[in-house]
């Protein structure tokens, strides 16, 4: 039988261990919103782990935010990536109920503090800036709980590895291969490659991640599937909103990220 050249990932009880609520336990309707410290609280509370996503502000501190603009968390105009720290310190989540900080990572892995388990993701720009995951890594090195990294960006991923290999890391995918655009977003024959290259997780060799973070709408595909059973990786899916939706991808993925519902 051929062996494979690659080792074997990084094996963590904790990932698999507890649902993990998508960007904390929000519910808008009420009060709480993603990524906040109120939805990281309440995932706490609940026993949940935390996936929350990061950002980087123009002067290069991070972020817990998601959109790559402002209007649909805070009401305001233009990128994220344009605002300084301080600019950010003084924006409010739109709809929040009490606390509506847009939260530093710094702050937010204060709070969390190791009660649960924590999925940080990584936005990538696709620029080619390292800048931010650097800031991440710094952030992490003295993080004392359970913590992983992941991102769509397969060059985030290879940057983990490199500079931070104690760090689990995940790579994000789905089937077409996407991925957030952004201002250094190949066009034409060259995206087309990198979409097919992200879709197969053709970078493997390169990012070597301990799990993959896949859509669950494309459950079952052959990636994820060749990642479980080949190297007995991890496979997270994302994002349930249902119970029924998480009892159909049980026999693909070894665990969920969700939102909406209370598995």
């Amino acid at each position: 039988m051929m062996k494979s050249t690659l080792p074997p990932p990084a094996t963590a009880a904790w990932l698999t261990s507890r649902p993990i609520a998508h960007r904390g336990l929000h519910d808008r309707a009420g009060g709480v919103i993603e990524n906040s410290m109120n939805a990281a609280r309440s995932a706490i509370a609940g026993g949940y782990g935390i996936e929350c996503d990061v950002q980087d502000s123009v002067d290069g501190e991070a972020f817990v935010f998601h959109d790559h603009d402002l209007g649909r968390l805070t009401g305001g105009d233009g990128a994220f990536c344009e605002c300084s720290a301080r600019m950010i310190d003084d924006l409010r989540l739109s709809d929040a109920d009490g606390d509506a900080r847009i939260p530093r990572l710094a702050d937010f892995l204060n709070l969390v503090g190791g009660k649960v388990p924590l999925v940080v993701e990584i936005k990538s720009r696709f620029d080619g800036n390292p800048a931010l995951t650097g800031r991440c890594i710094a952030l992490l090195r003295d993080y004392d709980g359970p913590v992983c990294v992941k991102s769509f960006d397969p060059q985030v991923v290879a940057w983990l590895r490199r500079d931070a290999p104690q760090i689990m890391r995940g790579i994000v995918a789905d089937a077409a291969g996407s991925g957030p655009p952004g201002p250094g977003s190949n066009a034409g024959e060259a995206a087309t490659s990198a979409r097919h290259a992200r879709a197969h997780l053709l970078h493997i060799g390169e990012t070597l991640p301990d799990f993959v973070s896949w859509h669950a709408s494309d459950l079952p595909h052959a990636a994820p599937f060749l990642c479980r059973s080949l190297r007995g990786m991890p496979v997270l899916t994302w994002t349930l909103r249902s119970a029924e939706q998480a009892a159909f991808v049980r026999a693909h993925a070894d665990q969920i990220v969700f939102e909406g519902f209370r598995p």
